[in-house]
């Protein structure tokens, strides 16, 4: 297989891999904490209206949503791609970050958990992912 097609392959596979992993927790989140009495969590607007009523135990999965999807999205782009799989799973992890930005810019959320979110659950993950994937040198 061509190494540049393989390679935009790894990458459309760990985006998808990636979201699927992402969505499969959110969906899943509300039967182990349930979403606070009177809040609309189905839509966006529901979402915004309702977010005061959020404690920080509300905000467990979303973050692990976000940091284990993007692990998932990296670690399947670094096991297709034929070359520069460090840079690929940087591109997943910088398009979930860009994911997140959005999220924060879009919800009120509480200032505390963006900034925990942001800085630890995109890049650092992606750092992870290539970290354990990496070859060990011989000594």
């Amino acid at each position: 297989m061509n190494p540049i097609f393989r390679n935009i392959l790894a990458v459309i596979a760990g985006l998808f891999v990636g979201s699927v992993a992402n969505m499969s927790i959110i969906l899943m989140s509300s039967s182990v904490i349930p979403a606070p009495h009177g809040a609309d969590v189905t839509t966006v607007e529901g979402l915004k209206a309702t977010m005061h009523l959020f404690e920080p135990k509300h905000f467990i999965f979303p973050f692990l949503a976000h940091a284990i999807g993007t692990f998932a999205g990296a670690l399947t782009t670094i096991f297709i791609a034929s070359s520069q799989k460090a840079k690929l799973a940087y591109i997943i992890g910088a398009f979930f970050l860009f994911g997140g930005i959005v999220n924060v810019c879009t919800l009120p959320s509480p200032i505390w958990f963006s900034i925990v979110d942001l800085v630890f659950a995109y890049l650092p993950v992606t750092y992870l992912a290539i970290k354990l994937t990496a070859k060990k040198e011989a000594v």
